[in-house]
């Protein structure tokens, strides 16, 4: 799998002058919404909120749920942090950015639920600035511990149609992004059924901006024709409404899981799956690795990690059974979106 650091056009595009105050309050109100929806859903538990500056410049709001009905710990943040010096996770990236002081802020989620039949599932959508250089990233996946196909399938038919609305392209090259990125590589596994995810977007030259350029995402990237220089305000609108399709998503599944029973089995499955979460954040998740680069508030940059988990030395699943499923078909990338329920469902 060739990796490389792309060679990225720099934009023509500039933003406009109030941009960051219009995503800085876009963010700020995705973040208020998502937390007043969970609080509805959940029906028990609330979330605490934690107020925090950075020395360097910035800050944010970490708001916590715990103990809740549906949420045994979820977390919704937003942070908008400026400096003078780029991380070199950022400047490995993109190094036209190089001797720019530099301005970023968005919103991140991670709920984990108790009830093993309800994913896991994340959100982190985001705005960078440095100097002449512009972009926005992130996206959403969720990550079931037990095989629903019809989960998988609305999760991914919500964020299409949010992408769809804006560019028939979008979802095509997203979507397996999205599979590439949330990937183990140690454990030669997807962290779950995926979603969208995208980086580096400025509106220029080909929509895939990783690193695998080998992998499906480039390679329907590459087969596209070239699209039309998109303006700053057609990025943030696509960001927009997948930040808004998030609920839409998602709630229908909590929904649907919330009263299923469980047993032993399945929490025991649970705690070991979650194990992944936490190994993906640690090692790979770029996110996590600017934060702590940045300065940023740990408390807030972890508060993704689950309350318990737990790992067992060598586990496989028993053959036939649906934690089989899950390893077998929902954790290899799927044609989700356009998945039907079977005929004699």
């Amino acid at each position: 799998m060739p990796i490389s650091t792309p060679q990225i056009p720099q934009s023509t595009s500039l933003p406009p002058i109030d941009a960051k105050e219009r995503v800085s309050q876009f963010m700020r109100q995705l973040q208020d919404e998502i937390c007043q929806s969970l609080q509805q859903i959940d029906g028990v538990g609330s979330f605490q909120e934690d107020a925090w500056e950075r020395p360097e410049g910035g800050g944010g709001r970490s708001r916590v749920l715990r103990e809740g009905a549906v949420f045994e710990q979820g977390g919704v943040n937003f942070s908008e942090v400026w400096g003078s010096h780029l991380p070199p996770s950022i400047l490995a990236q993109r190094p036209e950015a190089a001797g720019h002081g530099f301005y970023a802020t968005g919103t991140s989620m991670v709920l984990h639920p108790r009830n093993p039949y309800i994913p896991t599932v994340h959100l982190n959508y985001r705005y960078f600035e440095a100097g002449p250089v512009w972009w926005f990233g992130g996206g959403a996946d969720l990550t079931p511990y037990y095989p629903f196909a019809e989960d998988a399938a609305h999760f991914h038919t919500t964020l299409k149609q949010a992408c769809d609305r804006h560019n028939p392209n979008y979802y095509s090259v997203f979507k397996p992004w999205c599979d590439e990125y949330f990937y183990l590589q140690h454990r030669q596994e997807t962290r779950g059924v995926g979603g969208v995810f995208f980086d580096y977007q400025d509106g220029q030259g080909k929509l895939y901006r990783g690193s695998n350029l080998e992998g499906a995402a480039a390679t329907l990237s590459n087969q596209m024709d070239a699209l039309a220089p998109r303006s700053w305000k057609e990025i943030f609108a696509l960001v927009r409404s997948c930040g808004q399709a998030f609920i839409p998503a998602y709630a229908p599944i909590v929904e649907r899981r919330r009263g299923m029973e469980y047993g032993d089995r399945q929490r025991n499955f649970q705690l070991y799956r979650r194990g992944r979460y936490v190994e993906f954040n640690l090692v790979y998740d770029r996110g996590t690795i600017f934060g702590l680069q940045t300065n940023g508030r740990t408390e807030s940059i972890l508060m993704s990690l689950p309350p318990l988990v737990r790992w067992e030395y060598g586990y496989q699943p028993e053959p036939n059974t649906p934690e089989a499923e899950l390893y077998e078909t929902f954790l290899q990338p799927q044609d989700w979106a356009n998945w039907t329920l079977p005929q004699n469902h």
